[in-house]
Order: structure tokens, then sequence, then C-alpha cells
């Protein structure tokens, strides 16, 4: 049906959206998604819960008996969907980037646009039909995500992979991921200009070099089969997901070992559009191909027609035997893909998918590039003569691609769970010991007011540390003290010389209040126990008495549970409610700002009320009056809405390209204040403006307090999964 006769004259979908005409209004709308009112379970579902009732085995021998349980209407290569379903839980996993969290296979988001829709991920929709039986059976008690990494890991084990474990707990959204910044390209396959001259140019903080991949182009750089170049590109995309060499090469080679590219013909004569194009009586399958039979033999996946080993469906290391062993030479794949294949007499030694014939062992550029880069080369060469190192490093490699995006160990679920510790997962120590009272806490502020330490310094330390929570990978926050350790310690944006002085003296705290208590107390509960005692001083000078609540139990992490290299992915470009830009980021500071708002899981008005209170607390990470509209440093005033909104104030931009600003009054002209565009947005934004127009009115003084105190809960409870 063409778009004429769908979207007819006067169809609200044919209408023009407020963006459209004002396309660079900032889009509040990520603060808002996946909200309760969305999702079809209700809030009172316990996804841990059911999970945790679950018979697990019971859905192991499930996926095990599927996996050879062929379908007529979309049949198995080799018999076995095994190969199939780990290209499933792979693309699933693999969009994750370490940079900011995002992506990966913690929500399921692969059955949404844009992931359902991109060429790298054609016919997974078939895929997730397959497994559908399994997820009607089981429903709400195993979510797509757990389903889709459970389905490519038992079918891995079932052929032959000892597996790591299996951990659960992604609980799925029901739309897509709006936060999640693909890349700037307008068409599928397009690289705009993410990667500049070079891989190492790769647009942060992007983990793919091309719109609709989940890392690189097989064929290599620019489709010319350079294996030196594609190289480049797969060490930036993958380190970019936190995987180091040997785990890129065991992933690559062991993702290989299993399976076939399927390239049959040209896509673009035979293939029709993706799920999201496709008619309606398709029922949301895409990619229909009237290439004969269009699938099984003759499937087309728009990539190169390959079998990599001689037993496609069997854990072994022959993938680095054939790469390594043999010589090759390019070829033109039916598709038109370049490929490769073995020289020489090696006609007939793979399997054809149907089982009729064979053909020459085959692999990708990206393939190659193991082969000719030295760094990959001399790990290719250990793991074909060592068939346990691979296995172990897969093994290990594949729970951490699967798991990474999940969180920390306390979000893992089921009783395959494996006890050995990973230097990717944040680790912390259980609690031991009874936690400390409430008369414990007020014992604790009582050394805390003694200190001598301003509400200021105390603010800025608890910030930094549950500041540094995201919920994109729930990654960060006060639990385990990190905020003492390298290099959480040393961010500009935590600004350093406040830790040192800080730091020293709640650690004092610590060691002179379990000295005289049985029960004991970490750094990490203190510096947010610190902190909201700085808040209730703050809320006593505005007038109102607050007590803010809190909850024992945090640990203290050790540096050697902090592989700090993983962990500095978690140093933020920005935060508005520090007032921090890092030198030379290019985007305005209100689009950081809800993108830092996002990661931190607030809503629009929580994002709101944060900021104004950071402000009146003096709480800018460089100690500049940039954004403060008061006099009144400290007290939780509603001061910074009043002076923003007071028509007595003209401002003006300080320079071209209008990042900082000053007010002056309208009378005298003296300056006043000065802003920044995370602040002026507030007054700038007709949406945000109607939000700091109710804290800014005469009867909000107790409610901006009240709110305040919400949100800085929040914030010291979001990484307290055992709360949760």
């Amino acid at each position: 049906m063409s778009e004429e006769k769908l979207y007819g004259e006067g169809s609200p979908q044919k209408a023009p959206y407020t963006k459209d005409f004002w396309p660079q209004l900032l889009d509040l709308r990520v603060l808002a998604q996946n909200n309760n009112k969305r999702d079809p379970l209700g809030e009172g579902f316990n996804y841990r819960e059911a999970f945790e009732a679950l018979d697990l085995e019971a859905v192991k021998a499930d996926i095990a008996e599927l996996l050879t349980t062929e379908q007529e209407w979309w049949p198995a290569d080799f018999g076995n969907y095994g190969p199939f379903f780990v290209r499933m839980a792979w693309h699933s996993a693999g969009t994750y980037r370490a940079m900011d969290g995002r992506g990966g296979d913690t929500h399921g988001q692969q059955r949404f646009e844009p992931l359902n829709s991109w060429p790298d991920n054609v016919s997974l929709d078939k895929a997730r039909r397959l497994v559908w039986p399994i997820k009607k059976k089981y429903g709400r008690a195993l979510s797509w995500g757990d389903l889709m990494a459970l389905a490519g890991t038992v079918a891995q084990e079932q052929m032959g992979l000892p597996v790591v474990g299996f951990a659960g707990g992604r609980t799925d959204e029901w739309e897509s991921d709006r936060s999640v910044y693909w890349g700037a390209e307008g068409e599928m396959l397009g690289r705009a200009e993410r990667t500049g001259s070079s891989a190492d140019k790769l647009e942060k903080p992007l983990g793919a070099t091309h719109m609709g991949l989940i890392y690189v182009n097989p064929e290599g750089p620019g489709g010319k089969g350079d294996p030196r170049g594609s190289a480049a590109e797969i060490k930036e995309t993958f380190h970019r997901m936190g995987m180091k060499d040997e785990e890129i090469v065991a992933l690559i080679a062991g993702g290989h070992t299993f399976g076939k590219g399927h390239g049959a013909a040209n896509p673009e004569k035979y293939v029709g559009p993706d799920p999201s194009s496709s008619p309606m009586a398709q029922q949301g399958l895409g990619w229909k191909s009237s290439y004969k039979s269009g699938k099984g033999a003759d499937t087309i996946g728009g990539g190169p027609e390959l079998v990599w080993t001689q037993h496609p469906t069997r854990w072994d290391n022959e993938f680095f035997h054939n790469l390594l062993d043999y010589e090759w030479e390019q070829e033109t794949a039916p598709s038109g893909f370049v490929q490769w294949v073995a020289k020489g007499d090696h006609d007939g030694e793979m399997p054809n998918p149907d089982g009729v014939g064979g053909r020459r062992p085959g692999m990708m550029t990206s393939d190659i590039a193991l082969r000719e880069d030295p760094e990959f080369r001399a790990i290719a060469e250990r793991f074909r003569d060592d068939f346990d190192a691979f296995t172990s490093a897969y093994a290990r490699a594949w729970f951490k691609l699967t798991t990474r995006s999940v969180g920390p160990r306390s979000r893992w679920l089921g009783a395959d769970v494996p006890a050995e510790i990973y230097d990717w997962e944040d680790y912390l120590p259980a609690h031991e010991g009874e936690l400390i009272t409430a008369d414990d806490a007020d014992a604790i502020k009582q050394l805390v007011a003694a200190s001598g330490l301003s509400v200021q310094q105390l603010v800025k330390a608890a910030f930094a540390a549950v500041g540094s929570f995201r919920g994109s990978d729930n990654r960060g926050g006060a639990n385990g003290g990190r905020i003492r350790l390298e290099p959480q310690r040393s961010w500009a944006v935590n600004d350093p010389a406040n830790l040192e002085a800080v730091i020293p003296v709640l650690e004092k705290i610590v060691d002179e209040f379990n000295a005289g208590s049985p029960r004991k107390v970490s750094f990490a509960d203190v510096v947010v126990l610190a902190g909201n005692w700085a808040v209730e001083q703050a809320a006593k000078a505005a007038g109102v008495e607050v007590s803010v609540p809190f909850a024992p139990g945090r640990v203290d992490a050790t540096a050697e549970m902090t592989d700090q290299m993983n962990m500095e992915v978690l140093e933020p470009r920005a935060d508005a409610f520090r007032n921090y830009v890092a030198e030379g980021e290019t985007i305005p500071a209100e689009y950081l700002l809800v993108d830092r708002a996002q990661l931190l899981t607030l809503t629009v008005p929580e994002m709101t009320v944060l900021l104004a209170g950071m402000r009146e607390l003096g709480a800018n990470w460089d100690g500049s009056d940039a954004g403060v509209f008061t006099d009144r440093v400290g007290v939780l005033s509603t001061d910074w809405f009043t002076n923003l909104l007071d028509m007595r104030y003209e401002w003006n931009a300080n320079d071209e390209s209008e990042t900082t600003f000053t007010a002056r009054d309208r009378g005298s002209g003296e300056e006043v204040f000065h802003g920044t565009r995370a602040d002026l947005v507030f007054g700038s934004n007709a949406e945000l403006r109607a939000i700091a127009e109710v804290y800014a009115s005469d009867d909000a003084a107790e409610k901006f307090v009240l709110d305040f105190v919400k949100v800085w809960v929040k914030l010291a409870n979001a990484d307290r999964f055992d709360l949760k």
C-alpha cells in the first residue's frame, strides 16, 4: 500500500509533529519513557521473585529440545537451530557499549525498532518466533532478554561448549529505548563522518562503524577486503564494549565456529523490506525473499555465503586450523559481498546446510584480520595449539558479552550464576555483621557535625559518590566507596581537591565509630550519611525541618577489587548538576543535561529540583558562581527559581558561542548573576519553565525541600539492588 493511501489527507500519522517545525527543541520524552503506565505487568510485579521461582533446568531442557525440532516454515541449517540462537543472543547483547552503558540485552530491545529492523539483524525476527513457544510457556517469569541470552547459552552447551554459567535478571521494557544515540546517518549501513579518517576517530559513544551494524563491516573498511584495516576497526569497536584483545579473538572465532553466512543471491533483487516496513499481513516478519524457496539453503541475509568449519554444530577449534593452515584468496559471493575461500584442492570440505553436497572453506575479511594483524595472530596461534585455553577464554568472554549490561553480581539471578569473580563486574563483598541502627546513624552524623567540614564540601563529596551511578548498565553509585579510590578520586568533575580534604576526615570518623561499637560502618555508608546531614542542615536553614531517610548496609571495595580501566568509562563527559562539561565537548549543555538525567533514571521534575538544589548548595565542580542564583549558598531555598524567572533581570550571552550568560538588573544595569545553558534552559524551554514556575511560586518552599530530599535519597539508593 502506498504512503498516500495508508496516510490519507488529515491523518494524524501524516501530520507533522511540533519537533518537525522546531527541530532544535529539547526532547524530554526520554525522561518519561518506559513508565509503569506502559507496563502490562503492573507495578506490583516482581521479576526477581518470578524468575527465582522458575524451574531453570526445565526451561533449559525445553530449549535443548527445540534446537533440533525443525519447523517447516523456517528450517534449521544443518538440522540444528543452535547457531541461529547464538547469533540472536549475540546480537541482542552486542549492542552494548561501555562508554555510556547503553545498548546490550538487559531489556529485550531487539524486539523493537530500530534494532528489530537493522540490516545486521536480518532474519532474527524468525529466531524470536522460533523461541516464542518457550516464552509463551513460561510467560512473565522469563523475560525476552533472559530468554534470548539463555537460548544462545543452552545452544552452545548442547553443541559441546562447557559454559561457565548463566545469570538471569534482564527485565523487559515495552517500547523502544529513545535514549540510545545510534548515529547521525539518515540511512542504514551509512557511516557519515562517524569514523573520520581512521578507526580510532569513531564518534563517541558509538560502538559500530556503520549504522545498522553490531560492530564492523565484515568486508572490511569500505567493503574493500582489507584485513589490516578491518583489524583496526575490530579493535576499536570491541574495546568500546570493554573487551580485551584475547576476548576479541576468542569471541570472533567462537561465534564463527558455529553456523554459516547467508548470501545465496543478490538481496537487492530478491529480498523485501525489513519488519517495520513490511505489509501488515506478514505480522511483523520482514525480509521476505522470493529467491527459490526463500529459506534453508536459499536464505539471503545480505552478507557472504560461506561455512567456516567442517562441523558447524560442534564446539572445536577447527576455525583456527582453517584460518592459519590454509592460504586464502578473495572471491565475490552470490550476494555480491567480498569474501575469502581456501586456495587449493579443498572442494567439498564444508557441509551445505541442507546436507546435500559440500563447498570450500570460507572466511570473511573480518576473520582474515585475525590472521593478518600481528597481535591477533599471536593469540590465534595459541588458541589453535591449545584448545583448552581457547575454550576457557571463549566461555568466559561469552558470559561477559551476555551479562555485562545486566549490572553487578547483586542483580544476577538463578542457580547457574558462576562462583568465579570477574574483573569486569565491579565486585563487592557481602555485608558482614549487624547493620548500624538509627541511633548509630545519628551518632555518626554528630561526628560529621563536629568535623569542621562545610555543607558545601560534604554535598560535593557525597554527590561525587552517588552521582556516578548510571541506570543504563547499573554501574557506579556510592556502594563500594570507590570515590576514595582511583580513578574516581582524581576525576576533574569530582573536584579532587575537595575529596582530598573530605575523605581523610570521613575515614577518621569510620575508624572512630568502629573502635567503639560492636556494629561496623563502611566508608560508603558514612559518605552518604555525611551528605544526608548536610542536606538536613541546608533544609533547616531554609526553615524546613527534615530527616533524610537512610538505608545502611553498603560495603567498601578495595583497589584490588577495582579494575581501573573498566572503571574509567564511568567518568562523565558532562554533568550539568555540577555545571561540568569536559574540554572539547561540542554538544550543547542542555542536551547533555537530559542525557545525564536519563542515565541517573530521573524524571523531568526530579531533574529540575536536583539541578536547582545543587546550585543552591554551591556544588559546582570548580567552585564557580555559574548558575548560583542566590546569595544564600548552602540554604535549600527557592531563590534559584525565583531569580531565574524574575523579569527584573535581563539575560545576555557572553559571546557568540552562547554557552555562558550574564544577568543584569534592568534598572541599574548592575551585573547580578552568571549562568550556563544548563541553567537558562529552565527559563527558555516552555516545558521546563512550566515546572520551574511551580517551585518559583510563593507556596513552594517546603515542597521544594521535600522533593529535593526524595531525589537525593533516590540517588543514594540507586545502586542498592539488595533493597529492591
